[in-house]
């Protein structure tokens, strides 16, 4: 059985926990990982504000007794209302990305909260863990969505000697138990996994985006700001967004200016593109493990079986290695 740090921090039997996709990583879905001994997140950064953040959090608790959290894209403008509800709602862990975590740290934690940051360099790791974060989670390029550009193997060894004494997950090109055994041979606590979890039948995406990337390579990633200057997204410097090739990427990659001058054309063309579900526009983000993806499944199938898989790696492999 495998057994970390964080496991013992939160009380949950595998060190798996489903990454807080904005709007939607949902109720049902962090509620399914959770059941399944993992801890699920509920992204509480989503259209639908703290209402809907709010009946998510009552949707998991319907459904599961076991711990779980709600992260937050903590450089959108509303974290701050948005905290206060989860904080409301006496959520297990509140999770946070892009922007400093130390001004929720204090209440979090006199709520009964852990606080768990997401980092993607070792000074916001430092950092973090200075403000009082319980855990912190080392984001690799190769994550989907939006990531850094440090590696995801160089990134976590690193932070994992900045920090030492902290317990760390690991993210960014995980979606297997070949992936979380490597992890955790490194030293990581945990895995935190985003596109493996798009491909579960409780995520609340467009049907459309599963399919594209059940069909997607590994090669069909690109890193890109192309979405986020056209729909004038609130990320930091220094971030990227890993999502898969399609028509929009080929045209606009690279081409920020020209972004800026035509946006409301192109702003137009992406909504309309999500409205319809044509990923020709419309964006699908995806990690570069997309390539190990073969169906949608149930996402408390993906926690057993890829806890299965890591278990079985770790016990073969040091006896074909080592003489």
């Amino acid at each position: 059985m495998l057994r970390t740090r964080f496991c013992e921090l939160l009380g949950i039997e595998h060190p798996i926990v489903s990454a807080p996709m904005g709007g939607t990583a949902n109720g049902e879905l962090a509620a399914a990982v959770s059941e399944a001994g993992g801890l699920g997140m509920i992204g509480g950064t989503s259209p639908g504000g703290p209402e809907w953040l709010r009946a998510q959090i009552r949707v998991a608790r319907e459904r599961t007794t076991r711990p779980f959290g709600v992260g937050f894209i903590t450089s959108f403008p509303d974290t701050g209302e948005l905290v206060r509800v989860a904080l409301e709602e006496r959520v297990t862990v509140v999770a946070h990305s892009f922007a400093d975590a130390a001004p929720y740290v204090g209440a979090s934690h006199e709520a009964g909260a852990r606080v768990v940051v997401q980092v993607q360099t070792v000074e916001q790791a430092v950092r973090a863990v200075r403000a009082g974060a319980d855990a912190v989670v080392a984001q690799g390029s190769e994550a989907g969505g939006h990531t850094g550009y440090a590696g995801t193997l160089s990134l976590l060894a690193a932070v994992l000697d900045a920090v030492a004494g902290t317990p760390v997950l690991a993210a960014g090109g995980i979606a297997d138990g070949r992936g979380l055994a490597a992890v955790l041979v490194l030293g990581a606590d945990g895995a935190w996994m985003g596109t493996r979890f798009v491909a579960s039948r409780e995520w609340a995406g467009g049907n459309w985006a599963k399919q594209r990337l059940v069909e997607a390579g590994t090669d069909d990633t690109v890193q890109t700001h192309a979405y986020d200057q056209t729909m004038e997204s609130p990320f930091p410097a220094g971030i990227g967004d890993r999502v898969l090739r399609n028509d929009f990427t080929a045209a606009w990659d690279g081409r920020d200016d020209e972004i800026v001058r035509r946006r409301g054309e192109l702003q137009a063309q992406v909504l309309a593109a999500v409205k319809a579900g044509d990923p020709r526009v419309a964006p699908v983000r995806a990690g570069a493990a997309v390539g190990l993806i073969r169906a949608v499944e149930p996402a408390g199938d993906v926690v057993r079986r890829v806890v299965a898989e890591a278990e079985q790696v770790l016990r073969a492999r040091p006896s074909q290695v080592l003489r």
